[in-house]
């Protein structure tokens, strides 16, 4: 059995030190998202929290405020895909008909400037993956995401004889969209001049309009079951429909594109529509792990949204935005809304699912039946989900 979306919930995301704590953020994005479903905690059977920032259990401290039940509560940690791999397991738990109502919450306390590691006494796991980047490519030092989302971008002008404005076109897009999303941090529209003439964060395409911020924030999905649904009178008509977990194959790691996961995007991607029995022709809107805008371009090849190479002609065509067709990052993706890691996953479900009943507003996509989520995390994984609206 299919799994259906009862009920969505998030705040709006804010500058690191303008936050409240992880655990009030999260709990309020529960409380919504079980006032969304109509049903009270007490009807939760596991809970799954996605956040990487944060000592072990801050899930139980978070989840506690809202209720003390003694059901199972696992922390989950996969990186920038964290929040998605909690929608995963908890999906996985009720489609296996292990449970009939399944919690995912996610939520990160973030601090300004790049990324970087907490755990500098350790070998990273990415040192394989920045040792293959050195070996392939000439890409400059620089913070971790900056070098491998930087360099892809560089990778794929070079191979596809690309204008390089094309990164920045997609966050002309981008922002233009958040215009209308009341939930995004940055709601001001850019030009293309202003995104090319900001300053360079790594050489020799990338800039700092081309980078998402990071932000705080929290959110969270009920998941249930079609009988449950009924039992309880809930309105569930959201499914996912296709949903798929990939991680870096043999040879993955040949090109900077490959080694920001597009192959285990299209991997994930392939296994989706195969579940779902129905392709990216389906799909009327799409929420994508934007990061850097680099990855919005190589992501939109590696679901299939265009063939390989045809980005540009995509994105020149305006194929990403209203009146194109697909609309790609209607919230203002990760660009406008910030990167809450452990939150962004459930933040781009929670998009899709008031697309998909009707209830986004000024930014609605009109006749959104079928949804596309994209979430990926460095080291590595990717997870692809398909949602369809149903009666």
């Amino acid at each position: 059995m299919n799994a259906r979306i009862a009920g969505v919930g998030m705040t709006k995301f804010c500058k690191p030190g303008q936050q409240e704590p992880y655990r009030v953020m999260a709990s309020k994005a529960i409380i919504e998202a079980l006032k969304d479903a109509g049903i009270s905690y007490q009807h939760v059977q596991q809970a799954y929290a996605s956040y990487i920032y944060g000592d072990s259990t801050c899930g139980q401290h978070a989840l506690y405020d809202v209720g003390m039940t003694g059901i199972p509560v696992i922390n989950v940690n996969n990186n920038c895909s964290s929040g998605s791999t909690a929608l995963y397991l908890a999906r996985q738990a009720v489609k296996s008909g292990a449970v009939e109502c399944a919690l995912a919450f996610g939520f990160e306390e973030m601090q300004p400037g790049a990324l970087g590691s907490h755990w500098d006494d350790r070998e990273s796991p990415f040192a394989n993956m920045l040792d293959t980047l050195a070996k392939v490519s000439n890409a400059p030092e620089g913070p971790l995401a900056l070098r491998m989302f930087g360099q892809a971008g560089t990778a794929y002008i070079e191979k596809y004889g690309a204008n390089p404005d094309i990164f920045g076109k997609v966050s002309v897009k981008t922002r233009s969209h958040a215009v209308n999303n009341p939930y995004s941090l940055f709601t001001n529209e850019l030009t293309l001049e202003e995104v090319m003439n900001s300053p360079t964060i790594f050489p020799p395409y990338l800039t700092r309009f081309m980078a998402c911020p990071p932000t705080c924030g929290a959110a969270a999905v009920v998941v249930c079951s079609e009988a449950f649904a009924k039992k309880h009178s809930i309105n569930a008509n959201v499914e996912i429909v296709g949903q798929a977990m990939a991680t870096d194959l043999e040879g993955s790691w040949t090109d900077p594109m490959k080694l920001i996961g597009s192959e285990m995007t299209a991997h994930a991607a392939r296994q989706v529509y195969e579940q779902a029995g129905m392709g990216p022709e389906a799909v009327q809107v799409v929420e994508l792990h934007d990061c850097f805008t680099t990855n919005e371009v190589i992501t939109y090849e590696g679901l299939g949204l265009c063939g390989e190479g045809q980005a540009e002609q995509f994105i020149n065509d305006k194929q990403n935005t209203y009146g194109g067709q697909f609309v790609v990052n209607p919230s203002g993706g990760l660009m406008s809304k910030g990167h809450p890691i452990g939150a962004t996953g459930l933040a781009q479900c929670t998009e899709l699912v008031w697309h998909l009943r009707g209830a986004a507003g000024k930014r609605q996509v009109e006749g959104a039946n079928v949804a596309l989520q994209h979430n990926l995390g460095l080291g590595g994984a990717a997870v692809v989900t398909m949602y369809q609206k149903v009666n």
